[in-house]
C-alpha cells in the first residue's frame, strides 16, 4: 500500500502530495534528486508538516474532495499514480459535479473489477503469458512500475493505470 507524504518545495515554499512505496523508498528517490516539485521543478523538496490522516468508515459521508498535487518521482512508484493536478496553496474544495464524476468513475472501476482478478505482482508476467498464448486470457489486475507498463504497450499488450488504488483481496474487509 503507498505512503502519502505532503511535500514541500524548500526554494518556493510550493505544497504537493507524493506517493511513495515506503518512507524508505522516498528517501533513496530524494537523495538520487528523483523526487521534483510539479510547480516548478525544483528538486529541493522535503516533507512538509502534515496532520495525521485519518481513514473514513465506509458509512460515513463525504462532504468535500480535495484535489493536492502529486510529486514527480521515478519509475519505481506504482503504475496507478495519480497524475499531476495544478492546485497551488491549501486544498480547495471540488465542485458538486468534480465530486460527482469522481464517484463515478470509483463506480465504475468497482464495477470493472468485479469481473477481474487480482493477480498482485505476478501482473507482467500473466499479462505476457495471455498475450502470448501461454494460458488463457482473462481479464487480470494487479501491481506493475511505470516501466514494466511501458514495456509491455510495446510488446503491443494492452494495459492501463487504474486510477484509484485498489487493495489487495486479502486486505480488504
Amino acid at each position: 500500500m503507498p505512503i502519502v507524504f505532503d511535500l514541500e518545495c524548500r526554494s518556493a515554499q510550493h505544497r504537493f502530495e507524493g506517493w511513495f512505496k515506503s518512507s524508505d523508498d522516498f528517501a533513496r528517490q530524494q537523495e538520487r534528486g528523483l523526487v521534483e516539485c510539479p510547480h516548478c521543478g525544483s528538486a529541493e523538496v522535503g516533507k512538509a508538516v502534515q496532520a495525521p490522516r485519518l481513514g473514513r468508515k465506509g458509512n460515513q459521508r463525504m462532504e468535500a474532495v480535495s484535489a493536492p498535487v502529486p510529486a514527480k518521482v521515478s519509475a519505481e512508484v506504482p503504475a496507478a499514480s495519480v497524475p499531476p493536478v495544478a492546485a497551488p496553496g491549501p486544498p480547495r474544495e471540488l465542485s458538486p459535479q468534480a465530486v460527482e464524476a469522481l464517484r463515478t468513475l470509483a463506480a465504475m472501476q468497482a464495477n470493472a473489477l468485479k469481473s477481474s482478478r487480482f493477480v498482485g505482482e505476478s501482473f507482467v508476467e500473466d499479462a505476457r503469458a495471455m498475450h502470448y498464448g501461454e494460458r488463457d486470457s482473462e481479464s487480470i489486475h494487479g501491481h506493475a512500475t511505470v516501466e514494466q507498463a511501458k514495456e509491455l504497450l510495446e510488446e503491443g499488450i494492452a494495459v492501463a493505470a487504474l486510477p484509484f488504488p485498489v487493495l489487495p483481496p486479502e486486505q480488504a474487509n
